[in-house]
């Protein structure tokens, strides 16, 4: 079976000019290498050759795979012609949430291993919050209006003064910064959380569990496809709760 895949051969129509390689020619291209098919790779070298192809087989978009003959379609027909996953447009996901959590902890514990050459520290959980609470608030300002538009539809303070949506991610990334500081800084970086992350939490525990709304978070940015809820909630607990501890501490 699988050298009769391999000895299949499958017809690529891509966009390949000096200005713009179609990312979406380039992925049907690996699919169809991966699947064990011989690809004949026709490169659409100009708009105008482009738009004639699109206009001869009535299409209106490339890349275009043809197998025995048959047209199979754009990159996501491709994908149901092999019985692959498509993710919906709107789809919700976790994976932004997933990778900043990840790579937050991968970070504290290298630099904990790095500052006193063991993992079993206190500093380890607080570096991964305090790094999750930058990377949080890198992602909210690279599109300020964005995360602010998202994050007025929920948040209680906002609501009640606008320009509480573009101090908060500042707020977020400098109580982090200074929780990574320590020493005297602490005691900035302590009321920042705990006033930020109480009212976020306050304004998620309405939103989604009193008023029972279905919204996106603005947590990882204003593009974000992240469900409104235990997520969000727990982003906005971490921050009081490592403002308690390092108060205690």
């Amino acid at each position: 079976m699988l050298d009769q895949t391999r000895r299949k051969s499958a017809a690529l129509y891509r966009m390949v000019t000096p200005e713009h390689i179609c990312p979406f020619g380039l992925k049907s291209l690996d699919l169809l290498q991966r699947q064990g098919f011989d690809v004949e790779d026709h490169q659409l070298k100009s708009r105008a050759e482009t738009d004639a192809f699109m206009a001869n087989h009535r299409v209106e978009t490339t890349p275009q795979t043809f197998i025995t003959g048959t047209r199979i379609g754009g990159y996501d027909d491709l994908r149901r012609y092999f019985h692959k996953p498509i993710a919906a447009p709107n789809a919700a996901s976790y994976q932004p949430v997933i990778a900043v959590f990840a790579t937050a902890l991968a970070i504290a514990l290298a630099a904990t291993w790095a500052a006193s050459g063991t993992l079993m520290t206190l500093r380890a959980p607080e570096w991964f919050v305090a790094f999750s609470m930058c990377i949080l608030a890198i992602l909210k300002l690279r599109d300020l209006e964005a995360f602010s538009n998202m994050f007025l539809g929920y948040d209680l303070l906002a609501q009640r003064n606008v320009r509480y949506a573009y101090v908060y991610p500042f707020g977020e990334a400098i109580a982090g910064v200074l929780m990574i500081a320590g020493g005297p800084l602490r005691w900035v970086a302590i009321p920042i959380a705990i006033v930020i992350g109480g009212i976020g939490a306050t304004s998620v525990f309405k939103a989604v569990y009193f008023d029972h709304r279905e919204l996106k978070c603005a947590c990882v940015g204003g593009d974000s496809k992240v469900p409104l809820g235990f997520i969000s909630l727990t982003e906005n607990l971490m921050m009081v709760v490592m403002g308690m501890w390092m108060a205690i501490r």
